[in-house]
């Protein structure tokens, strides 16, 4: 148990772990919850408690009394019978959860994700109106806990299910990473049919959850004529709609709103409501339902690395990745693509090794730029290679598809540069920036 001294004592004496449901009794408040775990560096002296309501509070325990209500336990999911059987009236679904915070379970002992794509249907019964499920389980994890192996799974996985007749896929994910993976998912599939990503800020068990708008709206997004990987949530705070991104345009942009998701140097392809579809961007070209043949291209090289260039930065970065025998490197430059002047001759041992090298920007917002100042023009001289509009983590993902594809640098610039799924723009719209 992290908790320091007073703290920890305090709980001990009342024989209570983590996990366990106390009552708290304070002058004349008691509160009730599951005791939760807390950083050591944290001041001593309090406890946090999880409420019923789903939220977390600290309590000094100065003058306070602790009642053991209930040890532990995995809380025991008990629902209806869930009836799958299917009609000939709706569409076939496929929903597969990987994990986090939409699965997470707040009033188990355990934090890590819980609930399953099943579970999903069971805590909301009124989606089974929408579409005859299929469901799967891939993997139960927090999504910062993702790697390039969970992308070929999750590939091969949404394969399968296509390949055996779901009119439309969706995934729920947690948020930190979603959009790393809908970028893989992206250049890893073609799809003739949606694929939808979604996720929740808030789990399902806490009364501000987003995890029902999200899920009905991928729900109606899985069954619309957007035959991409998308990724569908929050639109704003008001409860009502919900954005459909592109996959590869799309990022986490805040912590905890609702609303983080947001689409990089484009616009949403469409706007959802209710489980509809209230409109389609007419200044968004998309893949159409049927226009693609399914096919599966799920080799990835895991010996990537992204590096960000800050004041003072020195080439032993560059030096280390290459002596490790990585074969590309995502660099997020300032501005329109730099790193400092020094470090041409490291850059210039990285591409003379055969080592993929791709420029992006940290701004986040523009193009990548390397003709414009003299440091760009010497990376460019040193086949760096341009990333245009692309986010870093698309960036990333792309180049570790793409030297998946070929280890020749020359191939390697060409699907980089090359558009593959809508990941780079033909040119910049300040409109972007402003919305």
């Amino acid at each position: 148990m992290p908790y320091k001294k007073l703290a920890n004592d305090f709980l001990e004496k009342a024989n209570v772990s983590i996990g366990d449901t106390i009552a708290i009794e304070k002058e004349d408040i008691t509160y009730k919850g599951i005791l939760r775990d807390r950083l050591e560096e944290d001041d001593d002296g309090y406890i946090v408690l999880k409420l019923d309501n789903g939220y977390n509070i600290g309590i000094d325990i100065a003058n306070a009394k602790i009642k053991l209500i209930e040890k532990g336990k995995k809380v025991k999911k008990v629902y209806n019978e869930l009836n799958l059987a299917e009609t000939v009236e709706k569409p076939k679904i496929s929903i597969i959860s990987t994990g986090g915070t939409i699965s997470l379970n707040q009033k188990s002992s355990s934090q890590d994700p819980d609930f399953t794509a099943e579970d999903f249907l069971r805590i909301y019964p009124e989606l089974l109106s929408h579409a005859n499920f299929r469901v799967k389980s891939l993997y139960n994890i927090l999504s910062e806990n993702i790697n390039i192996d969970h992308w070929i799974k999750a590939a091969n996985g949404i394969f399968d299910e296509i390949n055996n007749g779901a009119d439309g896929v969706v995934v729920s994910h947690g948020t930190d990473t979603l959009h790393y993976t809908s970028a893989a998912l992206s250049f890893m599939l073609k799809t003739p049919v949606p694929i939808i990503i979604t996720g929740a800020q808030k789990s399902p068990d806490r009364p501000s959850t987003d995890a029902f708008l999200n899920l009905t709206n991928s729900i109606a997004a899985a069954k619309s004529d957007i035959a991409e990987v998308s990724v569908c949530m929050y639109n704003n705070l008001d409860d009502e709609y919900c954005s459909l991104h592109r996959g590869t345009k799309v990022r986490k942009m805040h912590t905890s709103r609702r609303d983080t998701f947001r689409s990089i140097n484009s616009e949403p392809i469409a706007i959802f409501k209710d489980g509809k579809q209230v409109n389609v961007n007419p200044n968004i070209a998309y893949t159409k339902r049927g226009a693609n043949e399914l096919d599966l291209h799920d080799n990835l090289e895991s010996k990537v690395s992204i590096i960000k260039s800050f004041p003072g930065i020195t080439n032993d970065i560059i030096d280390y990745h290459i002596d490790k025998g990585y074969k590309g490197l995502l660099i997020e430059g300032t501005g329109f693509g730099h790193l400092p002047d020094y470090m041409i001759d490291s850059i210039k041992r990285a591409t003379d090794e055969n080592i993929a090298v791709v420029m992006t920007s940290q701004c986040l917002y523009g193009k990548v730029n390397l003709n414009v100042y003299s440091t760009g023009k010497k990376l460019a001289n040193n086949n760096v290679i341009p990333g245009g509009d692309m986010t870093p983590e698309t960036a990333y993902v792309k180049l570790c598809w793409a030297l998946g594809q070929s280890e020749k640098l020359e191939e390697v610039e060409k699907i980089m540069t090359t558009n593959i799924a809508g990941e780079l723009s033909e040119k910049s719209s300040i409109k972007h920036f402003l919305n």
